[in-house]
């Protein structure tokens, strides 16, 4: 299986394009295809959302997917038995999963992890857990191999550089204070984040998300520092296409894909 780092070692910059989507929206067979074909355009890492009734680090867009794939019942087994499908198929871009405590935590947390290695993934985002209490779920992980990825935001640099110093498989920065969603613009100094990161974590890669929609902005979050993430542009595009949005998917992340390798 692959690793978090070879998502940013498979290019000759260093830089990885990371895309999010929502299990189960529009559908769980849907979610398949589109890992697949996201995979098949040169995306280096996805992070796939479990459906969650309160995703409080989520704007409206991905609230909105995580509504429609809980109204069809989408429960974390069925995401666990698609991830199998999806590895049984050969895919093999590395996989992590963006949910809340509160599923793990009610699922047992071992249990979970131990589900989560079997069928190949590679880590867990956890945007609810704040550091001081990551122990309790980042050790279960990591005892069965999983990666633990820790979040920081446009906050202290004494924060940032004790959370980076103990972080494993890539740093999520995210990029504005609030939830997830497109902006115009991106004020924060990503670039003096990035490097306090290095600083604190040289073996650590940083990946900027919140707010990139466009392949200029991520070509731009890339050059600062070594990937860009995405996550409500795609799930817009799945919004307003349903079933027939893998083809218009696969040419928005071809775009932000070639914008990431040409910096």
């Amino acid at each position: 299986m692959p690793a978090i780092r070879d998502a940013f070692s498979r290019n000759e910059n260093g830089k990885a394009f990371i895309a999010f989507i929502t299990a189960g929206d529009p559908s769980i067979d849907g979610t398949e295809k589109l890992v697949c074909a996201m995979a098949e355009e040169g995306v280096d890492l996805i992070e796939l959302g479990i459906p969650f009734s309160d995703p409080t680090a989520e704007g409206p867009v991905i609230q909105d997917a995580n509504l429609r794939a809980l109204s069809q019942g989408v429960t974390t087994d069925d995401v666990f038995d698609m991830v199998a499908r999806i590895r049984e198929r050969g895919c093999d871009v590395p996989l992590v999963f963006m949910t809340y405590a509160n599923v793990v935590f009610s699922y047992g947390t071992e249990r979970f992890a131990a589900r989560e290695r079997a069928v190949g993934m590679q880590g867990i985002i956890l945007p609810d857990v704040p550091f001081e209490e990551k122990a309790e779920f980042a050790e279960p992980f990591a005892a069965e191999g999983l990666e633990f990825i820790s979040l920081i935001a446009p906050t202290s640099e004494e924060r940032i550089a004790q959370i980076a110093a103990s972080a494993t498989g890539f740093v999520y920065c995210v990029s504005s204070l609030g939830v997830t969603g497109v902006r115009s613009e991106i004020t924060t100094d990503i670039g003096a984040m990035a490097e306090l990161v290095r600083q604190a974590n040289p073996d650590v890669p940083c990946a900027v998300g919140f707010g990139i929609s466009t392949p200029e902005q991520a070509a731009r979050m890339a050059a600062l520092s070594d990937g860009a993430i995405v996550g409500s542009a795609i799930i817009k595009i799945i919004a307003a296409e349903g079933e027939a949005c893998v083809e218009s998917v696969r040419a928005y992340v071809r775009d932000m894909v070639a914008a990431v390798r040409a910096v």
